[in-house]
């Protein structure tokens, strides 16, 4: 069954209530060989990919969001957003979905969302693991797999934003300066774009190790011993490859906000907003232009990078070649 009347009967069966798996995919491969073995349609809108994965060794989810005339239009191909999540979610790859209102916010707008797996804490990026293994990583996971694979199966556009929380949001910014004018825009909200400002490499280990990963060697090695690799992998310290990219930066400071229950707080926003401070200063003093939202009170939680993405949407609307 070719793919096209294989969406067909999902629209016929979804409209009846039930979704469609398709446990041997439509042949959509990545150049290394990364492949869809399962694709189910949750409704018209919706669907979920397993994707066989050689940068990480396993297989990996993504979450698909098509826009409403994806169906309607086969010749047509749209632009992408990535929306990365941050870490030791346990609903993974369907947080943005699942927390947020991505989906009504998106239903009048000509893009195709994608939000895929980063692991538990997989850091969005290459893991060093001593210089044993390869796998895994998680740059080339969503740059190239995920990315190719959006593109010669699901119609995905050659304009391109890209938008993270938390660890997510350093993960945008440090694809965006790795593999510059593949991304139109970048917003990190909530994220830590400079990793070796004081306290931060101590941040990172306490993300690892509440993930579960008490080595936290295996990610970059040390932040002394190893500084020339925590560096190539921090987007703060290089910031003039960002020149050119649309950029947009949000942090709270960890009080308790207009979005939050009475008294709660948090200690992970304000390190969060120290990193980014940092990175935007250093922007602002390089000429780079970002847009920037440092609210104040709000905590490291959904309701707050909700609504990031809906004030960041004019700055990756216009990379997306969108209305804002």
């Amino acid at each position: 069954m070719n793919r096209i009347a294989l969406l067909a009967l999902s629209v016929v069966l979804l409209v009846a209530g039930g979704g469609v798996t398709a446990a041997h995919a439509a042949p959509v491969a990545a150049d290394d060989g990364a492949k869809v073995v399962a694709e189910t349609w949750l409704d018209a809108r919706t669907v979920d990919l397993k994707i066989d994965s050689p940068a990480l060794g396993t297989t990996g989810m993504v979450r698909l969001l098509v826009p409403p005339g994806w169906a309607s239009q086969p010749a047509r191909t749209w632009p992408v957003l990535f929306l990365l999540h941050g870490c030791c979610e346990p609903v993974d790859y369907r947080s943005w979905d699942q927390f947020t209102d991505v989906k009504a916010f998106t239903a009048a707008k000509d893009t195709l969302v994608v939000m895929p797996t980063g692991g538990p804490a997989g850091m969005y990026t290459k893991w060093w693991n001593f210089g044993l293994k390869d796998t895994p990583d998680w740059d080339t996971f969503h740059t190239a797999e995920v990315r190719q694979i959006v593109e010669r199966g699901y119609r995905g556009g050659t304009r391109r934003a890209v938008a993270g929380l938390s660890i997510g949001g350093y993960g945008a910014m440090a694809y965006a300066f790795k593999h510059p004018g593949m991304f139109g825009a970048a917003a990190s909200y909530s994220g830590v774009p400079n990793t070796l400002y004081p306290g931060i490499p101590i941040w990172i280990i306490g993300i690892l190790a509440r993930a579960g990963i008490y080595n936290y060697l295996q990610l970059w090695g040390d932040s002394f011993g190893m500084r020339p690799l925590w560096s190539a992998n921090n987007p703060y310290d290089h910031a003039d490859q960002l020149r050119g990219t649309a950029l947009y930066v949000s942090c709270g400071n960890g009080q308790t906000g207009p979005l939050d229950p009475p008294g709660q707080s948090d200690v992970l926003e304000p390190s969060a907003l120290l990193s980014s401070s940092s990175f935007t200063d250093r922007l602002r003093a390089a000429g780079i232009p970002v847009t920037v939202d440092y609210y104040g009170p709000g905590t490291h939680s959904w309701p707050y990078w909700q609504r990031a993405l809906h004030n960041s949407w004019p700055v990756l609307a216009g990379a997306l070649g969108l209305p804002a």
